[in-house]
């Protein structure tokens, strides 16, 4: 495969990432401003977040786009039927202002968030097949930063676009970028049809035998762990930044911009760099660096919290802990796509990926509640310890999972 067709299919698939992730950003963390503003309750708000459900049954929803097969390249056509989807629903949520009927807009977020979430299957179990396995963590890193500008587009950009352009703006914005995306995938059936062609056929197995032989792999259990604790406390302690730094005297404007802007940018720079410096590294060295990273940055955010070092102190952290969570994030998405065995794609994925999302949601309900016991330090000081765990746990599993993935990697090349 040539350079430009790599680069190509790289940038094809981290604008497909970014747009499927903007609607829900957007909808859940960036309307609840706008809502507040029209006298939604902190109750109706909280209980609005419960459309993000179904991103903790994505392992269900790849059951059918692995096992139904819609004819040659049939990831493809999923994913263009899925986008279909996410574009009438943008229709029908973008026609008129719904900000004051709170069922009708928490019904169609709700879809939008299973459409967007199911049609992230397809679009990584694609990634996995059509790019060769030595460019699939710079595909995961790739992800990653689209994660961090789809924050600070959905969070932000789109706030700003409905404030001055109104309600549909956003909407029609969004499925703009999504058609953009979702064309040119009209151009990889042949490939994703011989990729399909190239695999072993055989009878799939039952939905528990399926999920139980994922982990069956030489080195799955460890990497598991792995993927388990590397991301899901630096992510708490990032989730509470904003309130963090309003509580210690800052004005909401600066947080904004230093949590939103300078931590998004921060984010996604480093997730770039972060995937480009595995290689040299290697998988063992990176994982066990990336989390003596965001050891020091945690500690260093304890500390200034703790000694009252002040804003200066505070920003310099917070930035350190947006980087190295931006070097984590990329590469345990790049593992992720790593690990998904032959006409397993989707199954794996979506799999690895719940178990993603359940720790990352998880955490945070354990941090809130240290929050509202020991304050900010004692909640930081928590985090911290709970990363130098998994930096230890790191230490002990890292060859396993470097050798299944070398493994992996020998075995396309042969």
């Amino acid at each position: 495969m040539t350079t430009s067709r790599l680069v190509g299919l790289q940038l094809l698939f981290g604008w497909m990432n970014l747009v499927l992730a903007v609607p829900s950003i957007y909808l859940m963390l960036g309307m609840p401003l706008v809502m507040r503003q029209h006298g939604w309750s902190g109750a109706e708000i909280g209980l609005f977040q419960l459309a993000a459900l179904p991103a903790i049954f994505k392992f269900l929803l790849a059951v059918p786009v692995q096992r139904v097969r819609l004819g040659r390249g049939h990831f493809v056509h999923w994913l263009l039927s899925l986008c279909a989807l996410l574009l009438a629903l943008y229709w029908l949520i973008g026609r008129h202002s719904l900000i004051g009927d709170r069922m009708t807009l928490f019904a169609l977020t709700f879809a939008i968030s299973i459409a967007a979430t199911w049609a992230d299957i397809p679009l990584n179990a694609l990634a996995v097949q059509c790019l060769p396995r030595s460019e699939q963590l710079r595909a995961g890193s790739i992800r990653s930063a689209a994660l961090f500008v789809g924050a600070i587009v959905g969070g932000g950009v789109m706030i700003l676009v409905q404030a001055r352009m109104g309600w549909q703006a956003p909407f029609w914005m969004m499925g703009g970028g999504l058609l953009i995306g979702a064309l040119p995938f009209l151009l990889l059936r042949a490939q994703a049809a011989l990729a399909e062609q190239a695999e072993p056929q055989e009878a799939p197995p039952g939905l528990i035998a399926d999920w139980a032989g994922f982990f069956h792999q030489p080195g799955a259990q460890q990497w598991t762990l792995l993927l388990l604790t590397s991301f899901p406390f630096i992510g708490a302690a990032w989730l509470y930044l904003k309130p963090l730094l309003l509580d210690m005297g800052m004005q909401l404007e600066r947080v904004a911009f230093i949590v939103g802007v300078v931590g998004g940018t921060t984010g996604a720079l480093f997730s770039l760099l972060g995937g480009q410096m595995v290689p040299i590294l290697g998988i063992a060295r990176a994982i066990v660096w990336y989390l003596l990273a965001a050891l020091a940055a945690l500690a260093a955010l304890t500390l200034s919290v703790w000694a009252e070092l002040g804003s200066i102190w505070l920003i310099a952290s917070a930035t350190g802990v947006a980087a190295s969570m931006g070097a984590i994030s990329a590469l345990m998405f790049g593992l992720t796509m790593f690990f998904t065995r032959n006409q397993r794609n989707a199954s794996d994925y979506a799999l690895q990926t719940t178990m993603f999302t359940v720790a990352r949601l998880a955490v945070p309900i354990a941090a809130g509640v240290l929050l509202d016991y020991m304050g900010y330090a004692g909640m930081l000081l928590t985090m911290t310890l709970a990363v130098l765990l998994s930096a230890a746990l790191a230490l002990r599993v890292r060859g396993k999972v470097e050798r299944l993935a070398l493994s992996i990697l020998d075995g396309e090349r042969a």
